[in-house]
């Protein structure tokens, strides 16, 4: 009787510890909004909208790593507003800028960007907000999206990544079709629409790809565009 009722005591906190450490391991592998500093107040949070892409870049990260500075960026887009809203509220108090990047490619959860945006607009209608993307929504939605973003969104920034189609096609092995094409239709879109727009790619990522950096700023200057080129970090932040 009475080493049945210990089993039990010592059952029931077993359990009691099991649940709540994959209850904190569930929280950390549903990342929606993160930083990417140790800063218990970052002035920039980033939105993980969706692990979907229609690019398989091949300096992507996230073929090398699952996380971004321990927090766990995959997630089967299995959420509702609401948890965003609630991830949120950890750093609502210090944020002044929110930008939508992640694992994936954040328009492909446009109405969920579009009523997180609007969210930011009436409540804290100081933050600004960035939106860091492939540059394929007008082609996968076959619209124009950025109209549809214009005011509830700052800026935006494409990832040009190479000078030609073939070269784009090479390095982001795109799933659409003309997509370097609608990469830059998109950019000229957003600048049309009064959204302040810059252009960026990545170099150093391997010793075979030799990206001619003036050209793809030249690409970008023709668009309207500020132009980044951004270093490769090696396992990221």
């Amino acid at each position: 009787m009475e080493q049945n009722l210990i089993l039990e005591v010592f059952a029931s906190k077993y359990i009691k510890v099991f649940l709540v450490y994959n209850l904190l391991r569930g929280y950390d592998m549903y990342t929606l909004v993160y930083s990417i500093t140790n800063d218990e107040n970052p002035d920039t949070v980033y939105i993980n909208l969706t692990n979907a892409c229609t690019n398989a870049c091949i300096f992507c990260l996230r073929t090398q790593k699952d996380d971004v500075c321990g927090k766990e960026m995959w997630h089967d887009d299995d959420y509702e507003f609401e948890d965003i809203v609630e991830q949120f509220k950890r750093y609502s108090h210090c944020a002044k800028n929110v930008v939508f990047c992640g694992y994936g490619e954040p328009f492909l959860r446009k109405e969920m960007m579009k009523k997180f945006c609007k969210y930011l607009r009436l409540n804290y209608p100081k933050i600004k907000i960035r939106v860091n993307t492939n540059g394929h929504a007008n082609a996968i939605y076959k619209t124009n999206v950025a109209e549809e973003f214009k005011g509830l969104i700052d800026s935006v920034s494409v990832s040009l990544n190479a000078p030609n189609q073939d070269e784009y096609e090479e390095i982001c092995k795109p799933k659409i079709k003309n997509a370097f094409d609608s990469m830059k239709d998109f950019t000229k879109c957003c600048k049309d629409a009064g959204i302040e727009i810059s252009m960026s790619i990545v170099t150093g990522f391997d010793k075979i790809h030799n990206i001619d950096v003036k050209k793809c700023e030249e690409i970008a200057n023709s668009l309207g565009a500020k132009f980044r080129n951004r270093e490769f970090i090696t396992n990221g932040y």
